[in-house]
């Protein structure tokens, strides 16, 4: 269960605070950005915000010179307990939420467990979660997260983009997927090959790691439901080295 350290809503026309509203299900977009260090360093947050702006479009969200209003609540809303935690932000035509909770750390025996699902319109990061959010809050989060399956091709996490290794190179699914700014930033430092993963090919895989501002860079122990067990820690040690240098 998800531990909040801080919950917050605003009307968006005025920015009145209002009761809290977590706005999952509606017609919006969010990001979500860790926050490491005292004080607070929020990491690749720029990326984030260039990718919630451009998001705010496609969802009919309108606000004057909403970059200076984001980071206004976000210096407003920048207290925190704990030295590592994950900023919130969500969007619809009537408010916008910020929210801070705990980081949960994944452990080495990371699961992932298969659900058939295709999140709706996923080339945004948008509210459309209550399915995902129904499966992983019966899990706990620092050993598992679900790997969504369509058309039998594994497309991403309920969290984290997906990567696979073979032979030394590494693989991202192509469509139905979001590119997150994680992601991003890896392909900006290794050479990441998107294409299609179908469940068959699993097996061929020596290493699958989960990739996202939550899971940090995280090592796949076991895809219990397709026998496959990780044989290799080779290219999560040299990814995770590159994703450290930011935290």
């Amino acid at each position: 269960m998800a531990i909040f350290l801080l919950k917050k809503s605003y009307l968006l026309n005025t920015l009145k605070e209002v009761p809290y509203k977590n706005l999952w299900g509606s017609r919006g977009v969010f990001t979500t950005i860790r926050m490491v260090g005292k004080p607070p360093r929020l990491l690749l947050y720029k990326s984030h915000l260039k990718n919630l702006i451009s998001s705010i479009k496609k969802y009919g969200i309108k606000k004057n010179n909403l970059k200076d209003v984001i980071k206004d609540l976000i210096k407003r809303n920048s207290y925190y307990k704990g030295p590592d935690n994950l900023l919130r932000i969500a969007l619809n035509k009537k408010f916008i939420s910020v929210s801070i909770r705990k980081r949960p750390k994944p452990k080495n025996n990371f699961n992932l467990l298969l659900f058939k699902y295709k999140r709706v319109d996923p080339k945004y990061k948008n509210l459309y979660y209550k399915k995902i959010l129904s499966k992983l809050s019966k899990l706990d989060s620092t050993r598992f997260d679900i790997a969504l399956v369509y058309k039998n091709k594994i497309l991403e996490t309920g969290t984290s983009n997906l990567i696979f290794v073979k032979n030394g190179k590494v693989f991202s699914p192509k469509k139905y997927s979001y590119f997150g700014n994680t992601i991003k930033f890896i392909n900006k430092k290794i050479n990441i090959n998107f294409k299609d993963i179908s469940i068959d090919e699993i097996n061929n895989f020596e290493e699958i790691m989960l990739i996202g501002s939550g899971k940090g860079i995280t090592s796949v122990y076991k895809i219990k439901e397709l026998n496959w067990k990780r044989k290799k820690n080779v290219c999560y040690n040299k990814i995770n080295k590159i994703y450290n240098t930011l935290v």
